[in-house]
């Protein structure tokens, strides 16, 4: 990239450990780390997770994110220069679950690293859960930790999440966006077009920064480039769910909902200011023409 020195501990031909590596992000992400050399390894739960690996080009090897020794056995036999941490537990919408992973998951991937004397950790986290405000968040806006529950679950999952990856010296901490494209919740025939379709999507002034899949696996490969902390990961154009709303209805055949002047808080969308100045540049800067692309 541009203007960018890849650290010193980084091998330009890296060996990366990707743990998720079958989850919607992990594989687009797969291909591209393949692509400019690296050699990838997939932390495999299950033969058929094992299998999907494989499929994808990477090498498997067996590990629970929760099984701590299993973990850092996972490690040493990989021999990675970097480990990602693409893990997410949504397919129950189950919060805990999910915030297990960024706990407990994170603090066993962070023990192994350390155990291993691995190089650098990149790390998968969200840009929606600042605390409130008016203007898009950027990176030193604090984390809204004492939200009420549901949210307070999600978003001190979030902050232990990022501090146990600053218990390693060189580490990335993504902070993506709400992901839309292939594979998940917000494309033609997933979880948010059902919603739309049920009229479950209310078109208010929450403001969301989007960032299509594949974008989002671009950054985590650039990571390997980027200096230490926090970088929200997401498009140019922070929108109000009443602009958004209606176009997505449109794209998967739901009727639009009424508008309202409605708004949460803590739904401020986040700036990518500081991402587009590491050099990384999404090729859908905008939710709008990203949303086109998916019909």
């Amino acid at each position: 990239m541009p203007g960018r020195r890849r650290p010193a501990n980084v091998p330009v031909m890296a060996r990366v450990l990707l743990a998720g590596a079958t989850g919607a992000l992990g594989r687009r992400l797969v291909p591209l780390l393949l692509a400019h050399g690296h050699h990838v390894t997939g932390l495999a739960r299950s033969t058929a997770s094992a299998d999907r690996i494989r499929e994808l080009g990477a090498e498997p090897v067996a590990g629970d994110a929760l099984d701590a020794d299993g973990v850092r056995a996972a490690v040493l036999a990989a021999r990675p220069d970097v480990v990602m941490h693409q893990l997410t537990d949504l397919a129950s919408r189950d919060l805990a679950a999910n915030s297990a992973i960024r706990v407990v998951g994170t603090r066993n991937l962070v023990e192994a690293i350390l155990a291993a004397d691995v190089r650098r950790f990149v790390v998968q986290s969200i840009a929606f859960a600042y605390e409130p405000g008016d203007a898009p968040a950027r990176e030193d806006t604090p984390l809204d930790v004492d939200a009420p529950e549901p949210r307070r679950t999600t978003v001190r999952g979030v902050a232990e999440l990022e501090a146990q990856a600053g218990r390693v010296d060189s580490h990335v901490v993504l902070r993506y966006g709400t992901f839309y494209g292939p594979g998940t919740w917000y494309s033609p025939t997933a979880l948010m077009a059902e919603a739309a379709r049920a009229g479950q999507l209310p078109a208010n002034r929450d403001v969301t920064s989007f960032v299509h899949i594949d974008d989002a696996a671009s950054a985590a490969l650039q990571s390997l480039d980027w200096d230490n902390g926090p970088v929200n990961v997401c498009d140019d154009e922070p929108a109000t769910a009443a602009e958004w709303v209606p176009e997505f209805c449109a794209l998967v055949g739901a009727e639009p909902p009424a508008p309202s002047n409605q708004r949460t808080p803590f739904a401020r969308g986040a700036d990518n200011a500081h991402a587009r100045g590491l050099g990384w540049t999404p090729a859908h800067p905008s939710w709008r023409t990203g949303f086109k692309s998916l019909s």
